[in-house]
């Protein structure tokens, strides 16, 4: 192993669904850490592990470890596992996708760029269907391709940003460090409805407020979400809950507002009496391991300006401080009826007070404006 480079383990546990999932994965991790401190969580069943220093305490290399980690996980737990292996995190995930359960993928420093090249554009962390297709339309089928290509080509078609990040990954450059922690599994936001409800838009309403509340709380621990869940509690205290995978793992409110209407709306409730809405962040990764999917929808950029300044605002001001239109409580007092019946009547034209004081003039803007 060349000096200085690292050897990173991709371990994805193919966990059966149901109850339980997540207490196993737990234990699963707990494993893991036997063999090296240095485990990053990646929920709901993966792992990174830096075993560089493991190999030199176990005297194997990277094939031999990742083969015991295999066997004892199976033997253990009865869980079969993909294993992939790099010099880097982007390596070892991508090794560990093209490896079947019970199979092993390594690749070594010198094999990164013939790993690389031939695979499709696709296949390359960060690059969503629409990324793809817009490289695509300029010819770009392969990541040998898109490494081929001059920087500066690729900033001005995506971007300075996006295109440096995906020029640097299509060389099988990334310097992510293996982040050892445990990340919390799930983050919910619940509402409770002062009476049981059966309007449709209350519900909405009611979405919108903690989809707000779980992006704040994920971009303010810098978490994203891969999956999204809707449970709704009836007024016989029974629940229902649907939940739907992201497109992309994201921490954006507007995003999240999306796809839990299109939950509510799938889940047909026109004639349930809904006494609880609880949504449900799942499968948390950090933020610096998501990738953006370019839209190239400047109503999309927008909406993620104004959330970062709405943001900043509630940090400083607290988490009112700046809330959608639709969220707030309109002021039935200013309507055109109650301002009528709460204006002072004006005294008569003969009274002393009828008259204004001197130069002071009254006009009908001015008795309806409100004061800052």
């Amino acid at each position: 192993m060349p000096d200085g480079s690292r050897s990173i383990l991709r371990i994805h546990f193919h966990l059966p669904h149901g109850d339980g999932a997540e207490d196993r994965y737990e234990t699963l991790l707990q494993l893991l850490q036997d063999f090296t401190p240095l485990v990053q969580p990646l929920p709901p069943d993966s792992a990174e592990l830096d075993v560089t220093g493991a190999l030199r305490h176990f005297d194997m290399d990277t094939p031999a470890l990742a083969t015991m980690i295999q066997m004892r996980v199976v033997g253990l737990h009865g869980i079969p596992t993909s294993v992939g292996s790099g010099p880097t995190r982007l390596i070892a995930s991508m090794a560990a996708d093209i490896s079947a359960p019970g199979h092993a993928t390594h690749i070594t420093p010198g094999q990164v760029e013939a790993f690389l090249r031939p695979r499709p554009i696709a296949a390359l962390p960060g690059i969503g269907p629409s990324t793809a297709r817009t490289l695509t339309r300029y010819g770009l089928h392969s990541i040998g391709a898109l490494a081929d290509t001059p920087l500066l080509t690729l900033q001005r078609m995506l971007g300075t940003a996006t295109g440096r990040l995906l020029h640097e990954r299509a060389h099988g450059l990334n310097p992510r460090p293996v982040a050892p922690g445990e990340l919390a599994k799930s983050i919910s936001a619940r509402h409770d409805f002062p009476h049981d409800t059966l309007a449709p838009d209350a519900q909405r309403k009611a979405l919108l407020e903690v989809t707000e509340e779980l992006g704040l709380r994920l971009r303010t621990t810098r978490q994203v979400a891969g999956t999204l869940s809707v449970t709704v509690q009836y007024a016989n205290r029974s629940t229902t809950t649907r939940s739907r995978t992201l497109t992309e793992p994201t921490h954006h409110s507007r995003t999240l507002a999306a796809t839990a209407y299109e939950i509510h709306t799938l889940l047909g409730l026109q004639r349930a009496r809904v006494r609880a809405l609880t949504l449900r962040a799942e499968a948390l990764t950090p933020v610096t391991d998501a990738s953006y999917q370019l839209t190239f929808d400047p109503v999309d950029d927008d909406a993620r300006t104004v959330e970062a300044v709405a943001d900043r605002l509630r940090a400083r001001f607290g988490n009112t401080a700046l809330i959608p239109a639709a969220l707030a409580v309109s002021d039935r007092t200013r309507s055109p009826r109650a301002r009528a019946a709460t204006r002072p009547q004006h005294p008569s034209a003969g009274s002393a007070t009828a008259q204004p004081a001197a130069g002071i003039k009254h006009t009908g803007f001015a008795q309806h404006q409100e004061l800052p």
